[in-house]
């Protein structure tokens, strides 16, 4: 596997970083121009670990005709560029954000999960970091002491000063095109290559075309195109259908029933039939399909309920199926002990835990599509259409529900009527 170059115009978030055992900090001298890869460089010689600010020092690049690569730049953040030469491609990372750099990453894939990551940052020092990390899902990478494929800090293609210093590092690698993810942060780590990193502030993926030929305008290399919403990969469109079935489950069959009890019960026998038939006989199969296709791209991710969105959604199910259970204890089980308030103890809990399980779904599904949709898939964040209908419909909802506590004194009443006709 080889590694994109990854090139940043300012320092401005961090990314995991790893790097072997073996690693230190890289301080090269400054030193004159060098031909590399095709681009004449003013730069000082490379060293295992990390490099200082004079010899990563800024240089004139001019681009020969037949150096293949590609460039992308990523929310006025991040600009990576890839060149190949021969076995090994080159990335560079470079800064272009306003706020000062932490440190920048990239990895190899397209998630986060088991993804060989390469971190580099800056030091105060004037060195430079490099270390490779991996991660089983969206927690912080740890080193790797033995990566399959071995970063090399590319000093002379490195630039600490200015206010877009450039990250570089070359890897060996044959692939054509190279799907990345990347990372940024403003929270500059310690100097050393397994010092633990801040979360980024901001994230994403971006593809490199490295059969590309290279061009520049006046010394600047041209970036192709950025797509900043690529076609969904099938784990995508899986996790898709599981917040559509998801959220048909709780946030509509679940409140329907709930609204149905509260306004039919006192105006027709048959309202219970239709409680459970919402409740039930239809959002039970669909949260479990829903709950299913959240599952299975979990499962391919590698990610194992290290999620808040996760653990809520096991919280949720359990939750709805402990829900049913009391609901069918209070229609097929008369307990003849009852509170003050005429009724038995089971029907206030059924009450308050269906109000706690559908405020817990809908927290449950804001932070579904505002926080996991683009950690888990390094895609833009969704639609603020979205965040509109979920909001609507909160409030529609609660005002229904609450309008719908004026025909307590008439259910009451009819209670009261029932047990005394039975005595």
């Amino acid at each position: 596997m080889h590694m994109t170059t990854l090139i940043s115009g300012k320092f401005e978030r961090a990314i995991y970083k790893h790097v072997p055992a073996s690693s230190t900090e890289f301080k090269p001298d400054n030193g004159g121009s060098n031909q590399v890869n095709g681009l004449q460089v003013s730069q000082a010689s490379s060293a295992s670990g990390s490099v200082s600010e004079s010899a990563v020092s800024a240089a004139a690049v001019n681009i020969a005709p037949d150096v293949r690569g590609d460039k992308q730049c990523a929310e006025q953040l991040i600009c990576i560029t890839g060149t190949v030469s021969g076995s090994t491609v080159t990335y560079e990372l470079q800064s272009t954000s306003s706020q000062s750099l932490g440190w920048m990453a990239v990895g190899f894939g397209d998630r986060m999960a088991n993804t060989p990551m390469v971190v580099m940052w800056p030091n105060i020092n004037g060195s430079m970091t490099l270390s490779q990390r991996q991660a089983p899902g969206a927690v912080m990478p740890t080193p790797v002491a033995s990566p399959t494929s071995v970063a090399t800090p590319a000093t002379r293609r490195s630039t600490l000063t200015g206010s877009q210093p450039v990250l570089a590092f070359t890897i060996t690698g044959s692939a054509t095109q190279e799907t990345l993810i990347w990372a940024f942060s403003t929270a500059r780590p310690s100097s050393a290559a397994d010092s633990p990193l801040k979360k980024h502030d901001a994230a994403g993926r971006v593809t490199l075309d490295l059969t590309r030929t290279l061009t520049s305008i006046n010394g600047t290399i041209v970036s192709s195109p950025f797509d900043p919403d690529p076609p969904l990969l099938p784990y995508q469109k899986m996790i898709i259908a599981h917040a559509v079935v998801a959220t048909f489950g709780f946030l509509f069959l679940l409140p329907g029933g709930v609204l149905l009890a509260r306004y039919t019960r006192t105006i027709s026998s048959k309202w219970f039939t239709g409680h459970w038939v919402l409740q039930a006989a239809l959002a039970g199969p669909v949260i479990i399909v829903g709950c299913a296709l959240g599952i299975v791209p979990s499962q391919q991710l590698g990610i194992h309920l290290s999620t808040r969105h996760q653990i809520l959604g096991v919280v949720l199910l359990v939750l709805y199926f402990v829900q049913c259970v009391v609901g069918a204890l209070i229609h097929f089980v008369k307990v003849p002990f009852k509170t003050r308030f005429g009724r038995p103890p089971q029907n206030y809990c059924h009450a308050i835990l269906g109000l706690a399980i559908l405020a817990l779904a809908f927290y449950q599904i804001r932070i579904g599509f505002r926080d996991e949709w683009p950690i888990q898939t390094g895609r833009l964040p969704v639609p603020k259409a979205v965040y509109i209908v979920w909001v609507v419909w909160l409030v529609a909802f609660s005002v229904l529900y609450f309008g719908g506590l004026g025909y307590l004194p008439r259910q009451w009443r009819q209670e009261r009527e029932s047990a005394k006709a039975m005595e």
